[in-house]
C-alpha cells in the first residue's frame, strides 16, 4: 500500500515491529504448548500465561507484560 510519500507502508519500521511482534506472539504461543519452562519464563516475565489457551496465550503476548 503506497503512502502520500510514495513509500511502500512496509518500509515504514514501526509497522514491520508491529508485524513481526505479532508473528513471534503466535509462535511462541504455539511453542507453550510443548514447554513448561517456557510458560514459567514468562511467568517471571510479568506474562499471565499459564492456564490459557494457544489463542489466549498470543493475544496476552501481543501486549506489555501486566507486572515486572
Amino acid at each position: 500500500m503506497a503512502t502520500e510519500t510514495g513509500a511502500d507502508a512496509s518500509d515504514d519500521p514501526a509497522e514491520r515491529l508491529e508485524v513481526v511482534n505479532a508473528l513471534l506472539a503466535e509462535w511462541a504461543a504455539c511453542s507453550t504448548e510443548e514447554s513448561a519452562p517456557l510458560i514459567e519464563r514468562f511467568e517471571a516475565m510479568g506474562y499471565a500465561v499459564r492456564g490459557k489457551s494457544r489463542e489466549e496465550v498470543a493475544e496476552v503476548l501481543r501486549r506489555p507484560p501486566e507486572r515486572v
